[in-house]
């Protein structure tokens, strides 16, 4: 497992510098410039001229990559170009809060997600399995910024018993049930559309297991139907549902962008459409790199606890 962790590791450089490339030439290739947002009525060619110098953006491409990659060998990410500010410091302190947000849905999608699919699986056909299949179909239809705009409608205007967004109340020192209550609505929203999409995916691998021979000679064995479905069905089940919460991580990080926008929740979603607004390079690269290493190891994770789940499986 050691050595196949290691390889993985390994296959996932080239991958990672593939992926810079790809964003790097994305980026700089978007109609636009950075300088532009530094133009006003007394802003003369001269002084666009010194700050596309100063901001290295009148060299090649290529000149420019180079560049940006060797300095994040060295562990930096250079400066914003809207603040100022090292982009390093800037990102780390938005990770946090989107760390807590992502989490937070997938635990809630989960939640709700495994205990229905295995539910409509074991009712299938009936008004149960009609009611659940409904119900996951419209969270993967409804758009999150859709869904985002009516819960603050109903819940913060009309029944306003949740903030219409932010992380803290303004003029408060914040504090764990503040935060929870600023939590709740972009956290569900942000769940709803990965537990609607998990549902049918536990569905049919549970109706997949619950065929299987060995099922039947735990039934006749007289055990309960709840321990055959759910200690010997459900783990059986649960390779490709792993590979499914792999697959989510990237869904889940775009998802995450428009949420934090309709919330105004302080994280990489939120400082990522500002990036772009502004053409901020920097930190729009460090926000890509970021992004492609979750993925990365989320992956990973997922092929490890096919090992952990499955001790059939074996990475020699």
């Amino acid at each position: 497992m050691f050595q196949y962790i290691i390889r993985r590791l390994l296959i996932a450089i080239p991958v990672l510098l593939g992926v810079t490339i790809f964003n790097f030439l994305i980026i700089n290739l978007a109609p636009g410039n950075p300088v532009d947002m530094y133009i006003n009525p007394d802003t003369t060619q001269a002084d666009i001229d010194a700050k596309k110098e100063a901001l290295g953006l009148n060299d090649p491409i290529y000149v420019q990559y180079f560049r940006w990659l060797g300095n994040l060998l060295q562990g930096d990410f250079g400066f914003s170009y809207t603040t100022y500010e090292p982009v390093l410091d800037l990102v780390l302190n938005r990770v946090g809060p989107t760390l807590l947000l992502m989490s937070t849905a997938l635990i809630i999608a989960y939640i709700i997600a495994i205990p229905i699919g295995i539910l409509s699986a074991t009712k299938q056909y009936s008004w149960i399995d009609y009611l659940t299949t409904t119900f996951s179909f419209l969270g993967v239809s409804i758009p999150n910024f859709f869904l985002g705009l009516g819960s603050i409608y109903v819940f913060a205007l009309v029944l306003n018993i949740l903030p219409t967004g932010g992380m803290f109340t303004l003029g408060s020192n914040g504090g764990f049930v503040d935060t929870f209550f600023h939590l709740i609505m972009p956290a569900a929203i942000l769940g709803t559309g990965i537990a609607g999409s998990t549902v049918r995916y536990v569905r049919s691998s549970m109706l997949e297991v619950l065929g299987q021979d060995y099922l039947r000679t735990a039934r006749a064995k007289g055990l309960k139907e709840f321990i055959v479905t759910n200690k010997h069905g459900l783990k059986n089940a649960l390779i490709p549902i792993i590979t499914i919460i792999g697959m989510e991580i990237p869904i889940l990080i775009g998802g995450a962008v428009v949420t934090e926008q309709i919330f105004q929740w302080p994280g990489l979603g939120q400082l990522t459409i500002q990036s772009i607004s502004s053409r901020d390079y920097p930190t729009l690269m460090a926000i890509n790199f970021i992004a492609a290493l979750a993925v990365l190891f989320s992956n990973l994770l997922a092929d490890i606890l096919y090992a952990v789940v499955d001790p059939r499986i074996k990475y020699n």
